[in-house]
């Protein structure tokens, strides 16, 4: 199932979309609240609007309006740059009667950088009408049992986690039934780094060097798990036979 997910400040600009949406087959549609990404938060978007919980409240009630098809779910934070207004802002969410929430247990400003907090998360589920999904830093089976016995979350997010490790899903299911999992190895990581150059390479205008640079980015999440080497010799890379050169060296 694939969820289509929305990102803006204007109620009507936003019921508008979500009314075409629908007349696709989406899963649901969700609306971001959580982006802390500065080019989009000082557009008052993303995790911006959490500084207007007033304008989340028109906004709610716009969509909630128009998003009868399918289910209308939100993803946020927990507050831009701190917790005061978290328990308002879930009662803005309750009261629109969303049918999903999720929660990325840190404020904006903590950007991915600190603690992702677990206690935040449960305040959602135990105030929350319907199921909450835990977000942040679920980058293991062991983490993910940890999070989901922490804050009592129905299921999880997981979004960088599964661009380093696109194994995460299979290896928490095998350790729910099992207590054990498959590690990848490194020719199975090769194979996954290799599709994951041609699925991304344009199909016009193509320049080796731009997707060198693109792929650096993806790199950046998967190489946390070779060794430090690989991601000094990957960042230097220029072409793509040095890209994977390098990539076969560690990897095979």
């Amino acid at each position: 199932p694939a969820i289509a997910q929305l990102i803006g400040n204007d109620p009507v600009a936003l019921a508008k979309a979500a009314r075409e949406l629908q007349e696709y087959p989406v899963a649901a549609v969700d609306l971001n609240l959580g982006c802390p990404a500065p080019v989009v938060y000082r557009k008052c978007a993303g995790g911006g609007l959490l500084r207007e919980p007033h304008r989340i409240d028109a906004i709610l009630g716009a969509l909630r309006q128009v998003v009868t098809r399918v289910p209308f779910t939100v993803k946020t934070r927990v507050g831009f740059s701190d917790d005061a207004d978290w328990d308002a802002l879930l009662a803005i969410f309750a009261r629109h009667q969303i049918d999903l929430l999720t929660v990325h247990g840190r404020t904006v400003t903590g950007m991915y950088r600190t603690e992702v907090r677990s206690d935040w998360i449960a305040r959602a589920v135990q105030a929350m009408p319907c199921p909450v999904l835990a977000n942040g830093n679920v980058h293991s089976p062991e983490r993910a049992e940890q999070v989901l016995r922490d804050t009592g979350a129905r299921g999880l997010m997981i979004g960088r986690g599964c661009i380093r490790n696109p194994w995460i899903f299979e290896q928490i299911r095998e350790h729910q039934r099992t207590g054990s999992w498959r590690q990848p190895t490194g020719r199975d990581v090769l194979a996954y780094v290799t599709r994951l150059y041609e699925v991304t390479r344009p199909t016009a205008g193509f320049r080796e060097r731009l997707q060198v640079e693109k792929m650096k980015k993806y790199m950046n999440f998967i190489g946390e798990g070779v060794a430090p080497e690989f991601l000094h010799r990957i960042r230097r890379s220029t072409t793509r036979e040095e890209f994977f050169d390098c990539c076969r060296e560690f990897l095979e």
